[in-house]
């Protein structure tokens, strides 16, 4: 019996695309999907940074969520159900949901979705309503709304999906937490397929102001497609970009029993704890060092198979050093034969979203054999040396594996590692 787990659909709606094809072309073509802010509460707040990465496509306006949906849901909710359902769609199942698809048992369809901040949109509006109208005004969806968990309940209820309905919460590595959850219930046999990924909508005014009080966000408020700039010397922080994304995984038997297309095999994760300080990353990289080798190990990879990371990179100072350093620690030698991709870049910062979308990216890399883009790179700096993909690039032909790294405030570290796929 194989163990092999594979990826048979992808969603996503992300500011670069409302949809997968769209993301993906463009991260290609090194699109940018930040800009300006134009909400009245910049002004009323005198907020210092007025950029960011929004979703390109309205999941109202474009009729992909009813009023209904989107009424019951928070952003974050509404984005997680608009990727979940392409990537169901993606996947080529014969109904709508688990419960309307041949050959597919709801009882061993799992949930694994992440998010770092949960329903801050739905959580702050109800404190205004409080503060203003009273208790009375307070409306009694706000709970199941603003619930860290409501991505992955829409989801599940949503696909029918019935074996388990998990939420990481992981700062930023936690959809990349969410896929390792996921490859562990297709393996330990509880489930066939699993709907996995993150989302994030936390462009608020709250979550500015203190992402900006910190000083890790990216100023430059006057240039907005040139503000995330990854392993350049004059970056100067990371911009926040909202969106989701999912892939559905299925054990190998069970995706070729029902003669599914595979994307790529999920070969293996590594999860580990810096265990050093609450923001900054290790300047060791010790954690990160070893999630990478763990996923190299946990999938039986040679590592000189590896020929793309699709980095972390936030265009923070102190975070894409440690990054590197990781890499070589890893890599040694062949990391110079390793093409790196930084499409935060291009999308912002998903935050708990962002380890899924740039799954996505690195399993569409594999499929494509093509390295998306990194934007606004003038000027490497020099203590990051890497190989970094400036216009996409293609990848070898033959049996490859990229891997896609997320790390997260609390010190947490998370990889995901694919290899290409041969029947």
């Amino acid at each position: 019996m194989s163990h092999k787990v594979v990826v048979t659909g992808l969603g996503a709606t992300t500011p670069i695309g409302g949809d997968v094809p769209t993301t993906w072309a463009n991260a290609l073509k090194g699109v940018s999907g930040i800009k300006k802010l134009e909400d009245s509460w910049v002004e009323e707040y005198q907020l210092p940074v007025y950029i960011a990465g929004r979703v390109a496509q309205d999941p109202l306006e474009s009729g992909r969520l009813s009023k209904v949906e989107a009424k019951r849901q928070d952003p974050s909710g509404q984005l997680a159900l608009v990727a979940a359902r392409e990537a169901w769609a993606d996947a080529g199942f014969s109904g709508e949901n688990a419960e309307e698809s041949e050959g597919v048992d709801p009882l061993r369809t799992a949930v694994s979705f992440g998010t770092g901040i949960g329903g801050v949109w739905t959580l702050l509006d109800a404190w205004d309503t409080l503060r203003e109208k009273g208790p009375r005004r307070v409306l009694p969806m706000t709970v199941p709304m603003l619930m860290p968990n409501s991505c992955a309940a829409a989801v599940s209820m949503a696909l029918n999906a019935r074996a388990a309905a998990q939420t990481v919460v992981s700062a930023c590595a936690s959809s990349t937490e969410a896929l390792d959850i996921g490859l562990e219930l297709i393996r330990s046999g509880k489930a066939d397929i699993v709907i996995t990924g993150g989302a994030e909508a936390a462009i608020h005014p709250m979550p500015l102001a203190a992402f900006a009080k910190m000083q890790a966000l990216s100023s430059r408020n006057d240039d907005p497609q040139a503000a995330s700039r990854p392993y350049d010397v004059n970056r100067d922080g990371f911009v926040m970009g909202e969106g989701a994304a999912a892939l559905i995984l299925e054990s190998e038997e069970h995706a070729k029993a029902r003669g599914a297309k595979i994307y790529a095999e999920l070969a293996g994760t590594g999860v580990s704890a810096d265990s050093y300080h609450i923001t900054a990353p290790d300047p060791q990289a010790l954690g990160a060092t070893r999630a990478l080798k763990e996923a190299l190990e946990d999938g039986d990879i040679d590592p000189t198979t590896v020929v793309h990371v699709n980095a972390h990179a936030t265009s923070t100072p102190v975070g894409d050093i440690p990054e590197s350093l990781a890499l070589h620690q890893t890599f040694g030698e062949h990391t110079k034969n390793i093409a790196v991709s930084a499409t935060k870049s291009m999308t912002g910062h998903l935050l708990g979203g962002a380890g899924a979308l740039e799954a996505i990216l690195t399993v569409k890399a594999i499929e494509e054999r093509k390295a998306p883009c990194t934007i606004n790179l003038d000027q490497q700096d020099e203590q990051i040396d890497l190989d970094v993909v400036t216009d996409a690039r293609e990848l070898p032909s033959g049996e490859i594996v990229a891997m896609s790294n997320s790390f997260g405030f609390g010190g947490h570290n998370a990889v995901a590692a694919f290899r290409s796929y041969e029947s």
